[in-house]
C-alpha cells in the first residue's frame, strides 16, 4: 500500500489504530461564544436591579405636592384677624407614604385678598404663633415678629412668612403645602 492509501485508510506506519479526525475548532469556538454571550446577558439582567437601587436617590422625586382642603371659602371672606387651620399633607418618602397635619394661617394681604401662610418661621423653622393681644405673629425661638399679612417687622429672620399657593375649587379653599429653605433672603422651595 502506498503512503497515501494508508493515510486514507486511517493507518499510520507502525500503528494499528485508526487516526481520529481532529475535533472541529469551529464547533468549540461557537460553543464558547454562546456560553460567553449567555453569561453576559445573565450578568446584565442580574445587575439591572442593583444599578436601579444604587441610582434611586439621584432620580427620586421628593414628595409630590398635592392640594389640601383648608375649609369653605365663604368662611374666610370676612376675616378680621388671621385664623390657624390644620391641613392634611400627604408625603412620600421612598416607598413609605404618610399623612400628617400641618398648621397654616389664613389671612388677608394688603390688597384684601385671602392668602395662606406657612406657620414655619423662615429663620430656623420654629412654629410661628398669632398673638391676638399684640396683633402680630411671633416666633418664640428667636423673637422674630411678623405683621398680620406675614411681612417681616423685626428679628433675625431674613424674610417675611412664606405664602403658599392657594385656590378655590367647588367652594373650598385649597392650598399646596410646601417646605421652603430657611435662612435665605428669597423664598426657595426645598426639595
Amino acid at each position: 500500500m502506498s503512503d497515501e492509501s494508508r493515510q486514507t485508510a486511517g493507518l499510520v506506519e507502525g500503528e494499528k489504530k485508526p487516526i481520529e479526525p481532529p475535533s472541529s475548532p469551529e464547533r468549540r469556538t461557537f460553543l464558547g461564544v454562546m456560553i460567553g454571550a449567555g453569561m453576559t446577558i445573565f450578568g446584565v439582567l442580574a445587575a439591572i436591579p442593583l444599578v436601579r437601587f444604587a441610582l434611586y436617590p439621584l432620580y427620586a422625586k421628593a414628595a409630590s405636592v398635592t392640594w389640601s382642603d383648608v375649609g369653605p371659602a365663604d368662611s374666610f371672606a370676612s376675616l378680621s384677624a388671621p385664623v390657624q387651620k390644620l391641613v392634611s399633607v400627604e408625603q412620600r418618602d421612598g416607598w413609605r407614604e404618610s399623612v400628617s397635619e400641618k398648621p397654616v394661617y389664613v389671612t388677608k394681604d394688603k390688597q384684601g385678598q385671602v392668602v395662606v401662610l406657612s406657620a414655619i418661621c423662615p429663620h430656623l423653622g420654629c412654629q410661628v404663633t398669632w398673638s391676638a393681644d399684640r396683633q402680630d405673629f411671633f416666633c418664640p425661638c428667636h423673637g422674630s415678629v411678623f405683621a398680620p399679612d406675614g411681612t417681616r417687622i423685626s428679628g433675625p429672620t431674613p424674610r417675611g412668612m412664606d405664602s403658599l399657593e392657594s385656590t378655590v375649587q367647588d367652594g373650598q379653599l385649597k392650598v399646596r403645602y410646601q417646605y421652603f429653605r430657611q435662612l435665605m433672603p428669597n423664598k426657595e422651595v426645598a426639595d
